[in-house]
């Protein structure tokens, strides 16, 4: 399984910590976010350290169908309805500003940044994209309504969002991460307090961003029960199609088409992490159906953080850590969602008032429908029987015959055939299950 953007950048090495280190800020965690945090914090001239257990962006970066967009499905009707028109504008303006700094940063950069038009398609129902219309119209966002796409299926309608972009997400970070302060192969093992011990030394910080995709410290903010994990996957066709512009449909399980270069990036097959889908399977269908004479070139898979309420998580880790920040949840929009975090916790970081703190915040009320499916799989996950556990909190692992993985339906953790961890937020792999970070 590889991804076309692995293909296609040069990785830089960085070396791993070797002694105890003192620090402003440790960011924990080098995936996009994590390296635009340091990125951001570089440029203000704040000192830190960012620690990747592995090596940068080797994860769900690396996987992603890299869309800068801030047209994120049909959300803005939901979060009107669930939030009001204040919540929905900010949101709109927090993604607009991100896709604004990824212009102004990727002028300079060799990463096929290119301006694309967004849509957000339903094939039966028309309502749906309505309301969404409606919703954008009340919060004063510009957007197009037509049913004339460049795909092999009909459309009751679509919302067509200007001006929006995409990119090779490696090239991206593999440029600007060159120059900063970055210790690969250093696992964070254990956190007292805001020092971090790592195999070969401490990490002496003020502040801890834990940018690790799914928080892994237990007990504090309740980060298994706010979120689940879902497992979405892409194969690269040659001979497919220019679809020209980046494609989403409104469906919960719909497909994605976006073009990098003469690859087509189709998406789909999505289904909740530790339960079944169709995975590879529904898209390679798809591609035998209408591109016939397509051949695959490329197969993967990516890993999303969803939260009880659509909105990520960005901000202080709980009430009641002091100097400890998070940022999680970005719901399959990873690009933009990064981005926004990176300016949230950087202005924070350096007590500067932030617009969106409060929308963004992960201590907002926790009370939506989907906390009590949350509870419901992870009671189900603890009592059912199996030898295989998850190190995290227990649950029963299921086992995932298209990707010969171990995965745990609770909260998302991955495992090898051979027990090792591929996916947080265990810490652990199998054979080690007794040394959980709490």
């Amino acid at each position: 399984m590889n991804s076309v953007w692995k293909d296609t950048a040069i990785r830089p090495v960085f070396e791993s910590l070797k002694n105890d280190v003192k620090t402003d800020v440790l960011i924990i965690g080098g995936g996009v976010a994590g390296i635009l945090c340091a990125y951001e914090l570089e440029r203000r001239k704040v000192p830190y350290v960012l620690a990747e257990s592995h090596t940068i962006c080797g994860g769900i970066t690396e996987n992603t169908t890299a869309k800068i967009t801030s047209q994120h499905g049909l959300i803005y009707h939901r979060l009107i309805r669930e939030f009001g028109e204040e919540t929905a504008l900010k949101y709109f303006k927090a993604n607009q500003e991100a896709i604004d700094r990824y212009k102004e940063i990727c002028a300079d950069i060799d990463c096929d940044f290119e301006e694309k038009d967004a849509y957000v398609y339903s094939s039966d129902n028309l309502r749906k994209i309505e309301k969404e219309l409606y919703a954008l119209e009340r919060i004063g966002v510009s957007a197009e309504f037509t049913k004339e796409l460049r795909l092999p299926l009909n459309a009751a309608g679509a919302i067509k969002f200007k001006n929006q972009a995409q990119f090779n997400p490696l090239k991206f970070i593999f440029a600007i991460s060159e120059g900063l302060n970055i210790y690969e192969h250093t696992p964070v093992r254990e956190l007292k307090g805001t020092t971090a011990v790592t195999d070969s030394g401490k990490i002496y910080a003020k502040n801890i961003v834990v940018a690790t995709h799914f928080p892994f410290i237990n007990k504090h903010g309740a980060y298994f029960m706010k979120m689940y994990q879902q497992r979405s996957y892409v194969i690269g066709l040659e001979n497919a199609q220019d679809v020209e512009e980046m494609y989403i449909d409104a469906a919960e399980n719909g497909l994605s088409f976006r073009n990098y270069k003469n690859i087509l990036l189709l998406g789909g097959g999505g289904h909740r992490t530790g339960k079944k889908g169709g995975n590879w399977e529904e898209l390679r269908n798809f591609a035998k159906k209408y591109y016939p004479h397509s051949e695959e070139k490329y197969h993967f898979a990516a890993q999303d953080c969803m939260t009880l309420d659509g909105i990520p998580y960005i901000g202080a880790y709980s009430s009641s850590t002091k100097n400890m920040f998070v940022t999680t949840g970005f719901n399959k929009w990873g690009m933009t969602s990064s981005m926004v975090s990176a300016m949230i916790l950087c202005d924070l970081l350096t007590g500067k008032d932030n617009d969106y703190t409060k929308i963004f915040s992960p201590s907002r009320s926790i009370l939506r429908q989907q906390l009590a499916l949350n509870a419901f799989e992870a009671v189900s996950g603890l009592i059912y029987p199996s030898m295989k556990r998850c190190p995290h909190l227990g649950c029963a692992l299921k086992w995932n015959p298209a990707e010969h993985s171990w995965d745990c339906p609770c909260h998302g953790s991955r495992f090898s055939q051979e027990g090792d961890i591929i996916d947080n937020p265990a810490t652990n792999d199998l054979k080690n299950a007794e040394d959980v970070i709490t």
